[in-house]
């Protein structure tokens, strides 16, 4: 078991009140995975005040200067990635491949944006007058933070510091309380690697508590939140009501439509992998088929096979396939959805049952889980349920695909596998999503790429990752400047 503190001021401290929690691994609760501090609103203020007063040196720097400290900061994870990649699987569960591959996203983004600093700044406008010089500058906003979810513990953390910290931000996150031993890593790889104390703060503790304190603050001037769309709203309404900014992105109900001309073999396999892979439990996950009926029987039988085949178990094993669910809640939802849905009039095809033999006896398993004769309307068809579990839908043809893909309230992912390119294109036109994939999986992003949602998904203002990233943490000033005299 690792015990952990706080991250303040460039120190580890306890929580104020003394409280600890344990967390304990999804795939074999009788291990403790970590131990942390409880914390509240007064490690909140503490964690605030620290950013605050670290910050104007920060903004000083030259973005270089910065950039250097987060290319120095992907070193050091870079040699720990074995290390970090068993902590992750440990905590979090899922399997040490896709552990391994989420610490190596982390690395990347660091030195993505230590690089992406030789760049930063304004541009010169030519100004329709002689001898009139008019150009911006791209200045960092001051305190910021960050809430961060379980799912992808290192990954998102690092994508939202990144762009945060090399634009001269001072950050205090906020990890979920499941899955943080990730996030105070990246706090210890800053810190060796010569970040000025202060500069990044982690506070693990509840999120009424510390996330509310993130989002009221006065000192906060922006926050950034991954997470549900109930908490994301009240958030947003808190930075909403004191006229701070705000990145707020949420859920999703990705769809993969299947046309009658794709390769069934090909859509089975990256439904399988957009749907079961990380368990389902990644925010573009394949959670919808919308196939058209012609085809519906023989893609369904094609994937009840690539299910069939999944290895499930402990993530640290050789050869598993897919983990359990992080916790005994969320194991909960995925089944109580499933039995929804049945009750509903879905016809279970497959698994949707927790696996408590052997192996699986001490954890939180499942089988991956297919359900077919979904109507649109069903709340499987309609509501996140972030497990492994795919509803398919039979649609008479594209159109009714399309407008059954846009009849949810959220867009974040959506994929299309077909072989008609002027469909495909179409598709890329009228689908209601912030990322659009064809003749891939709903999952995997670019890290040099934009990313965000629409409608409920996303408040839809600033996107992350990429270049464009650098947006929601900065603000351009405009200069005019006169030399005729």
């Amino acid at each position: 078991m690792i015990t952990y503190q706080n991250f303040i001021g460039g120190e580890w401290v306890p929580a104020k009140s003394g409280e600890r929690s344990q967390n304990f691994n999804p795939a074999d609760t009788r291990e403790i995975a970590a131990e942390y501090p409880l914390s509240g609103k007064q490690d909140g203020m503490a964690a605030i005040e620290a950013a605050k007063k670290a910050w104007p040196a920060w903004a000083a720097m030259t973005p270089v200067a910065r950039g250097r400290i987060l290319s120095k900061a992907s070193q050091i994870l870079e040699s720990r990635k074995a290390e970090l990649a068993e902590l992750l699987t440990r905590e979090e569960g899922k399997t040490l491949v896709e552990s391994t591959g989420e610490v190596q996203r982390a690395i990347d983004i660091f030195r993505f944006f230590g690089g992406l600093s030789y760049t930063l700044g304004g541009q010169t406008i030519p100004h329709d007058l002689p001898q009139q010089l008019l150009f911006t500058r791209r200045e960092p906003l001051g305190v910021v933070g960050l809430i961060t979810p379980w799912n992808f513990p290192i990954a998102i953390p690092a994508w939202k510091s990144a762009p945060a910290l090399v634009s001269g931000n001072a950050v205090v996150i906020k990890p979920a309380t499941q899955a943080p031993a990730m996030t105070l890593e990246l706090a210890r790889a800053f810190s060796e690697a010569g970040l000025p104390k202060g500069v990044l703060n982690v506070v693990i503790g509840e999120g009424r508590a510390v996330g509310g304190e993130l989002a009221t603050n006065p000192a906060v001037v922006a926050v950034s939140f991954t997470g549900s769309y109930a908490v994301g709203r009240q958030i947003y309404q808190q930075l909403a009501h004191r006229m701070a900014r705000a990145q707020m992105e949420m859920g999703g109900k990705n769809p993969t439509l299947v046309l009658a001309d794709a390769d069934l073999d090909l859509a089975a396999k990256l439904v399988a992998i957009a749907g079961f892979g990380l368990t389902g439990q990644a925010c573009t996950a394949t959670s919808r088929v919308i196939i058209e009926r012609s085809v519906a029987d023989a893609f369904t039988q094609k994937l009840i096979e690539k299910a069939k085949a999944i290895n499930i178990g402990n993530g640290l094993r050789e050869g598993v396939t897919m983990g359990p669910a992080v916790s005994k809640q969320q194991l909960a939802g995925n089944l109580d959805y499933v039995d929804i849905a049945v009750a509903e009039g879905a016809k279970l095809a497959y698994g949707g049952r927790r696996l408590t033999e052997g192996e699986h006896a001490h954890g939180y398993f499942m089988q991956p889980t297919i359900l077919t004769h979904v109507s649109p309307k069903m709340r499987i068809a309609c509501e996140e349920v972030f497990g492994p579990v795919i509803g398919i839908i039979a649609v008479e043809n594209f159109d009714e695909a399309i407008a059954v893909a846009n009849g949810v309230e959220v867009g974040l992912s959506a994929s299309i596998v077909t072989r008609d390119l002027k469909k495909a294109m179409l598709y890329t036109e009228r689908i209601e999503a912030g990322v659009v994939k064809v003749n891939q999986i709903s999952t995997g992003l670019a890290l040099q790429a934009p990313f965000g949602g629409v409608k409920k998904s996303s408040t839809d203002s600033f996107k992350e990752q990429g270049a464009q990233a650098i947006d929601f943490y900065t603000r351009v000033k405009t200069v005019y400047l006169d030399y005729s005299a």
